[in-house]
Parts: structure tokens; C-alpha cells; sequence
């Protein structure tokens, strides 16, 4: 550890600092809140605008400090995003436990640069909860903080599909884009569903409705999409009224747990199970067997952990679980299928796209980033910095395999174990 003298700039020291403190060498250049640089040339820019901005990461030398600082525009990131938090990762992970800092070796510098004092308050756009975890009254609250962000804020995110879940990128065509992309994924599940004019169909996690109208409108099913968030519900309301559907698809603010409207032909779910957790995961694949008719079907569509860097026996607070997805959980494939099963469902099919879910991810951030005036706007700027580096962040996770998403598709039988299923994936997949 090279000696830090008075005359070392604010960026040189800052980096010596980080250095000690989170035990590994810089990967990014630095620039501090005096215009002083410190660093490689050619690597992004973490830009340390204020002094609160380390004393966060002092008391939280992990992803949640960063992120807080982040978030309250007290550090920023200047160059490729992506290549910047590809980088950053590394520290993030190895980050120690606040009790284990070498304040010994570095009180001198946080006394000279002014980072010493008590621990500042997060951003005012962390979230929180309270209650008995995935109550009914918990998980409402997770919903509304997550997606009652304003449907404006959702609409320059997701583009004119207003689809919160993979895409399904079926050509690299000039001119194919991210709602081609969409339509192409809310077709491929109604395949899979086998869906018939007449059939009943349950959205559960139902969004802003696109699902629901496009089979209502392309497949002529009847539709009960069910959400625990009032903008959602009252915008897919809106949409259903517009497309002249309201005899066909109904939206409602309801609870899975309070579903009695079967039976049902098939039942979609989409990014909704990753919400449910994976201790009440047995229950709600119960009462959706339970929901549906002998022979029907079920398409769950849903986030998985595949792998994940170790980490001690300490487990810190995330960023994820505090600024985007409250109580959220991903599960292993394995884990949902045997869930699925201990159920009484028959899973016929696993299909993995995760690097459809990484495409769609960095073409949010695209729309985010070229509209990002009018996205403050509506929210605020600690909230759109918050999707901005949850959504970049996980397109490198979905890159680098560790997490994925898949659909499975799970049959109720008859009791005779007939499944009314085709003998190839070729019926539905093409």
C-alpha cells in the first residue's frame, strides 16, 4: 500500500482508499469531487461528486452503498455502462463486512478528506415494507412500490407494447425491433397454451393487460387478468375498452390466494412467480392446478438464479431488494419444476431464453436513455437512475449466466394420465 502524502490529490487518495477498504485493485478510473483524476485512461469513469458518497460505502462496503450513492447522484458513471459495471462487479462481490474495515490503516485519510461522520440516510426512493413476509397485505405493498411508479415512467421503459417480461427475438431483420419482439413472445405463449375461440383463459400477474388482449383479440378466449397494482389495472381497463374487448377480458385488483373462478382451459403466468416466493410457491401452483380443468395447461414464464459468485456467511441487504423488487425471489429451474410437480402438474416442456431476456433488457435501457428528460420527469431523478442500473445490471447477469428465465409448460392430466398434449414441441414452437 503506497504511502498517501498531503500533496496526493483528492482522486489518488480516494483510490488508495477504496483499494484498502474493499481489498482489491481499481478496475475503473476515478474523478473526484475537486476535478482531480486517479486511475486507468482508457477504462470508465466512477465520478465521486460528493464526500457523502464514500462515507455511504464506509458504512456499507457493498452494492448497497454504491447504490445508494448512485441513486442520490452523488456518484455517476462516465463511458460504456455496462463495461463500467462489468468491472465494478468484482468489487461489489468482494466487498467485506463493515466490522471487518481496516479503519486502523485508513482513519488518517477518511479524517483528511473529510468522509468521517454518522451514517447517511438512504434515498428517499428506497423501499420498504412491513408485515409478515408474502402476507397478502406485504405483498400488495412490494407490488404498488414496484409498479405503481406512474404508466407514463412504464410506457418510455417498455415501449408500446407496455410488456414487463423477455421478449422473444425470432429475426435480426433491419426494422425488427423490441415491440415486434413482444408480440412475438405474447403469440408464442398463447401457442403453447393451445388456445381455441371459446376457451377460458387466466392471466395471473395479468401487467398492463397486452397479454390478455392479444389473446382475447387474435385467439378469441374470454380472459380474467388479475393484478395487485391500481395503475396497472386501471390502465389495462383503459386498453381493453379501447380494443372494444370489455365482453371478453375482465381486470381485477385480486389476490391469487382469492381466486375462485374456475375452471379455467389454460392459465399464463408471467413474472409474476418470481413475487410469489419460493416458500409459498407450492401453495400458488396448488391453486392454480386447482383453477384449471383435466387436460388443461399452464405456461409459467419466470426468472431463475442459476449461479452466483460466493459470498461469506454475511449476506448484506441488496440493491434489488431495496430500490426495484421488494421480497422477490428467484429460484433455481429445478426448484420450480419439482414445485410445479409436487403440485399435481405433469411439466412437458423447458424452454430457457435467457439471452432474450439480456436483448430486452439493454433495448429498455436504450429507451430509457433516449427519453431520460421526460423519465424524470414523471419520477423523479433518483428513481430513474434506480431502473437504470437494475435493468443495465441485469442484462450482464443474464449475459454472464448468472441468472436465467424460462418457460415451463405443465399440463393438468385427466385422471386417466390422458394429457391432450401434440407428440412434438413442433405444434407450438416453430
Amino acid at each position: 500500500m503506497p504511502t498517501i502524502t498531503p500533496h496526493t490529490t483528492v482522486a489518488s487518495r480516494l483510490s488508495s482508499l477504496l483499494e484498502t477498504v474493499l481489498q482489491t485493485p481499481m478496475p475503473v478510473r476515478i474523478r473526484a469531487w475537486d476535478g482531480s483524476t486517479a486511475g486507468p485512461a482508457d477504462a470508465p469513469t466512477l465520478i465521486i461528486r460528493h464526500k457523502r458518497a464514500m462515507r455511504r460505502i464506509m458504512w456499507q462496503p457493498n452494492e448497497l452503498g454504491l447504490a445508494r450513492a448512485y441513486v442520490a447522484g452523488e456518484l455517476d458513471l462516465e463511458g460504456d455502462i455496462y463495461d463500467a459495471l462489468d468491472r465494478l462487479a468484482a468489487l461489489v462481490w468482494r466487498s467485506p463486512d463493515v466490522k471487518d474495515l481496516p479503519f486502523h490503516t485508513v482513519a488518517a485519510d477518511l479524517v483528511r478528506l473529510g468522509i468521517l461522520g454518522t451514517q447517511p440516510k438512504p434515498p428517499p426512493e428506497e423501499m420498504h415494507v412491513s408485515g409478515d413476509r408474502h402476507s397478502k397485505r406485504r405483498d400488495r405493498q412490494a407490488v404498488s412500490q414496484h409498479y405503481d411508479v406512474g404508466n407514463e415512467f412504464y410506457r418510455i421503459v417498455l415501449g408500446e407494447s407496455m410488456v414487463y417480461s423477455c421478449a422473444y427475438w425470432t429475426s435480426d431483420a433491419p426494422g425488427y425491433g423490441l415491440a415486434d419482439a413482444q408480440h412475438d413472445k405474447l403469440d408464442l405463449i398463447c401457442r403453447k397454451l393451445d388456445l381455441q375461440s371459446g376457451d377460458r383463459l387466466l392471466d395471473v400477474g395479468c401487467g398492463w393487460g397486452s397479454l390478455a388482449i392479444h389473446a382475447a383479440r387474435k385467439y378469441g378466449v374470454t380472459v380474467l387478468g388479475i393484478t395487485l397494482s391500481g395503475e396497472q389495472a386501471e390502465y389495462a381497463r383503459k386498453q381493453v375498452a379501447q380494443a372494444d374487448l370489455d365482453d371478453r377480458v375482465e381486470i381485477r385488483i385480486q389476490d391469487y390466494r382469492d381466486l375462485d373462478d374456475g375452471p379455467f382451459d389454460a392459465i399464463s403466468s408471467v413474472g409474476m412467480a418470481e413475487h410469489v416466493g419460493t416458500d409459498p410457491y407450492r401453495e400458488y401452483a396448488g391453486i392454480l392446478h386447482g383453477q384449471l380443468r383435466p387436460g388443461g395447461r399452464l405456461l409459467n414464464h419466470q426468472i431463475g438464479r442459476l449461479r452466483l459468485p460466493e459470498k461469506g456467511p454475511h449476506q448484506p441487504q441488496s440493491f434489488i431488494d431495496s430500490y426495484v423488487f421488494p421480497d422477490g425471489e428467484l429460484a433455481p429451474i429445478g426448484t420450480t419444476v419439482s414445485l410445479l410437480e409436487q403440485a399435481g402438474f405433469e411439466v412437458r416442456d423447458v424452454h430457457a431464453l435467457r439471452e432474450h431476456y439480456a436483448r430486452t433488457l439493454r433495448a429498455w435501457v436504450s429507451n430509457l436513455e433516449a427519453d431520460w428528460s421526460t423519465a424524470v420527469s414523471l419520477t423523479s431523478p433518483g428513481r430513474a437512475r434506480v431502473w437504470r442500473l437494475y435493468m443495465a445490471a441485469s442484462a450482464l447477469a443474464f449475459e454472464q449466466a448468472l441468472i436465467g428465465v424460462n418457460q415451463v409448460l405443465a399440463v393438468k392430466t385427466h385422471r386417466s394420465g390422458v394429457s391432450d398434449m401434440p407428440a412434438t414441441r413442433s405444434a407450438f414452437i416453430a
